[in-house]
């Protein structure tokens, strides 16, 4: 807390906003943006990648938070103020940072994947400045980060070193869709168990489930994809790469919010409308693209 206090006392109206800014690279609509269009349209190989570190580290950490149930910072100590802002988008428990994770993994992946130093550089200084925007805004300690931001980048060369260098199918990519299956199975019951118990609340378990439905539906996904589709993410031109990605986002956000007003909102619902969102991303769409976008090529 003491790290926190100090932190506190160089904020301003001005930091506030730009550290909202920084923060947002670690949320969810930016995730889904930067994997939808590396999936689609420019590198299936990276796009797996960073999936699989996204969806193992993404449930170890809802794991993580509802097995230690940390509390945030302002709930350990009632007279410290976090960012009134930042108080919306900071539910569930405080360990391990979730914004981290996410931000560990997409821009970790980056940097694992670029070969220029530069590069490099920029994607590791951002996944800092999401972990270090945790701290500003005052809805995690330096331990909530740096747990979160150590494991997603021990994910990342893990998967990078041992995940086939070509999307070929096959047992790898079974054996890794299995794994992340079962962990995620694992942790639907681990959750629900707690909360049946009495031990976590309502809100802790609708996270876990999201978190599991949507590995779920990465791991169905990838293995469907890699085996039986296997589309080219190249298209006839630029143009058609932009209203590719433009119509499956569209779908992205109708099975998210839209379908809502179908299924309405409990936990199976939630599990479902996360799990039948990743698979649209990595099966479903990937169907109408090689069939109206992809280049054919010619026959020899």
């Amino acid at each position: 807390m003491e790290l926190l206090r100090a932190i506190e006392g160089i904020r301003s109206p001005f930091f506030d906003i730009l550290v909202r800014l920084i923060t947002s690279f670690g949320e969810e609509e930016i995730i889904l943006v930067v994997i939808c269009a590396a999936f689609w349209c420019i590198n299936k190989l990276f796009a797996y990648r960073t999936g699989i570190v996204f969806f193992l580290s993404g449930i170890t950490v809802q794991g993580a938070k509802i097995t230690f149930r940390i509390d945030r910072p302002w709930v350990i100590d009632p007279t410290f103020n976090p960012v009134a802002s930042a108080m919306e988008r900071a539910t569930g428990y405080s360990f391990p940072s979730g914004h981290t994770q996410a931000a560990s993994s997409l821009f970790g992946s980056l940097g694992a994947q670029f070969k220029k130093m530069p590069l490099k550089a920029i994607c590791f200084t951002i996944v800092f400045l999401v972990a270090f925007s945790r701290m500003y805004l005052g809805v995690h300690t330096l331990q909530d980060v740096l747990v979160s931001a150590a494991l997603t980048l021990l994910l990342v060369f893990v998967v990078f070193k041992f995940f086939p260098d070509e999307n070929a199918g096959g047992k790898p990519v079974l054996i890794t869709s299995l794994i992340i299956a079962i962990y995620a199975i694992a942790v639907i019951i681990y959750a629900s168990i707690m909360y049946s118990n009495g031990i976590i609340e309502h809100i802790y378990l609708t996270d876990c489930l999201k978190a599991s439905g949507a590995a779920l539906g990465f791991a169905a996904g990838m293995y469907i994809e890699s085996n039986y589709i296997r589309f080219d993410v190249r298209a006839k031109s630029l143009i058609f790469q932009v209203i590719k990605f433009v119509l499956g986002f569209a779908g992205v956000m109708a099975i998210k919010e839209g379908l809502k007003l179908v299924i309405g909102v409990n936990l199976v619902a939630d599990t479902v409308r996360y799990f039948l969102m990743i698979l649209w991303i990595i099966a479903l769409y990937p169907l109408i693209i090689k069939r109206f976008f992809e280049v054919k090529q010619p026959a020899e």
